[in-house]
């Protein structure tokens, strides 16, 4: 018997977690990646809930816990750098927290020998009828698939072609911000700092290397379009942004120069009316990001990639009685975790 053929596009957590579970339950999977290879940019990530049972389900809760970053808490600071009170470790670091690109490897590592991953390539045409998807590459040639499902991201290419563009489904939740690591000259260790002023905030921790510090630089913004342009206009807003702040402002501006790791990114929303188009649908950011404010965007990924590969194995190849299953599961839950990242970001946003 034929296996069936599915195409997820994105390597960070989502995709190769749905990969993992797809392929168990005997699916032919194949993983597209816009970037070279593994990306080892991002902050740490953390798991909350049901997350849990997924990373045991998959065999490596107990790996993932051994690269806990044991996170003390966070200082709040004001605008001189004053002490003003303490958050405790769990606001940050939910229940457990690791390097995000420790949990790539691990995913990746887990599901290489049986996943057909293909990097630095992209998705740039999809054509569906009743018995596939017709897939175009930016760099390979055509295929041809049973299904397709997109796990790439807040700008997902698969939604942007499916669904419509991007200004129909992401919502802008007034902040973004730039995320690097510098050297720790705060003496930081396995704790963290917070400065809020009226409209932007500094949060700089460090945890697992104690020499070095994860920086964000955020401040207010009216739309998301930052997001799109090249690093030059993006640190130049972030100057500008926090140009006069004193503290450590100043210092931390150059190490974001300096930075080799430099990434930007808006505090965003993902709403679709559905999450499914045919023989294609959505998981993780692509299809209902809750924003990093949220702090489960992780678990969500999990959840979510687990959720899918159950409802499809339930419904014996049906990929239609398993998209509409899958969402009505998860949609209460992504609802919850939603109007999380939108009052995070009214808090964190000063």
């Amino acid at each position: 018997m034929t296996k069936t053929k599915v195409l997820i596009s994105g390597a960070s957590v989502a995709g190769p977690a749905l990969a993992y579970f797809l392929h168990r339950d005997g699916y032919d999977v194949t993983v597209v990646e816009r970037a070279p290879a593994l990306r080892e940019t991002g902050y740490a990530v953390d798991f909350r809930g049901a997350a849990f049972d997924v990373l045991e389900e998959m065999g490596i809760i107990d790996e993932v816990r051994g690269h806990d970053t044991k996170m003390r808490g966070t200082t709040l600071l004001d605008e001189t750098g004053a002490e003003t009170g303490r958050l405790p470790a769990e606001v940050f670091a939910g229940e457990l927290e690791v390097p995000k690109q420790i949990l790539t490897r691990i995913l990746h590592r887990l599901t290489a020998a049986d996943v057909e991953y293909v990097f630095d390539d992209s998705i740039s045409g999809l054509s569906q009828d009743d018995t596939g998807v017709m897939v175009e590459f930016e760099r390979a040639t055509s295929r041809r698939f049973d299904l397709v499902v997109g796990a790439d991201g807040v700008y997902s290419k698969v939604r942007q072609l499916s669904f419509g563009p991007h200004s129909a489904a992401v919502q802008h939740l007034g902040m973004s911000g730039a995320g690097f690591t510098a050297a720790n000259h705060l003496g930081l260790d396995h704790s963290g700092v917070l400065r809020q002023t009226k409209g932007t905030a500094i949060y700089a921790f460090s945890a697992a290397d104690r020499d070095r510090l994860m920086v964000s630089l955020s401040f207010a913004t009216a739309s998301p379009e930052l997001d799109r342009r090249g690093r030059d206009e993006q640190e130049r807003a972030v100057r500008e942004a926090f140009a006069g702040h004193g503290w450590e402002t100043p210092r931390l501006l150059e190490a974001m120069t300096a930075a080799d790791d430099f990434y930007f990114a808006s505090a965003c929303q993902v709403h679709l009316g559905t999450w499914s188009q045919g023989r294609i649908t959505l998981i993780g950011d692509a299809g209902y990001c809750a924003a990093p404010t949220s702090g489960m965007g992780t678990s969500q990924a999990l959840i979510g990639a687990r959720t899918l590969a159950r409802q499809l194995a339930g419904a014996a190849g049906d990929h239609l009685t398993a998209f509409a299953a899958y969402e009505a599961e998860m949609r209460p839950y992504i609802a919850k975790n939603q109007a999380k990242g939108r009052e995070g970001a009214a808090m964190f946003g000063g």
